[in-house]
């Protein structure tokens, strides 16, 4: 089960980057375009639309491998001086609220998601239904949970990582 979960996470993320260097792509044609409009070129209609909905995308598709990787951003300032058995419970209830922020965030997506596919709302220049964004980013979102629960039970000895994986650079 953890070669499937660091798999599938490793694969969302590299689709994150490959949606990110999508999205520099048009924006670098919607600038180059607004720059050339004396020429009758202009900017990728619905560019900034793409960009916010694709850059949640990627978010999405980073957030569980960085979790895996335990490459979050942490705060080291007092944690040596901590005694071995506290810095376990520290990190047991951060990955337990971290699965329990990710849950509520999954939570409220999903209502915001039915929300906007019933009420129709759109975007203003391609007219795009909003909750395709948000269905978009459903799936790695739901993926994350899994990963999230996965890394708590890493945390309670109760599961372990595949083996040969390493772990980031500063990590506990």
């Amino acid at each position: 089960m953890n070669n499937i979960i660091y798999s599938l996470s490793r694969l969302m993320a590299w689709f994150g980057a490959f949606v990110l260097a999508a999205l520099a792509l048009i924006s670098v044609i919607s600038i180059a375009g607004r720059a050339f409009a004396f020429a009758g070129l202009g900017p990728v209609p619905g560019d900034f639309e793409l960009v916010e909905a694709g850059t949640a995308l990627a978010v999405f598709c980073f957030l569980p491998w960085c979790h895996l990787k335990r490459g979050h951003a942490s705060v080291d300032l007092f944690w040596k001086s901590f005694s071995k058995p506290m810095r376990r419970r520290l990190e047991v209830v951060a990955d337990a609220l971290m699965l329990l922020v990710w849950l509520l965030l999954v939570w409220r997506m999903g209502v915001a998601m039915l929300d906007y596919r019933d009420n129709g709302e759109v975007s203003f220049i391609l007219q795009m239904p909003v909750w395709w964004g948000y269905a978009a980013s459903m799936l790695p979102a739901v993926i994350g949970c899994i990963a999230y629960a996965w890394r708590l039970l890493e945390t309670l000895g109760l599961a372990s990582a595949p083996e040969g994986f390493v772990l980031s650079e500063g990590s506990h």
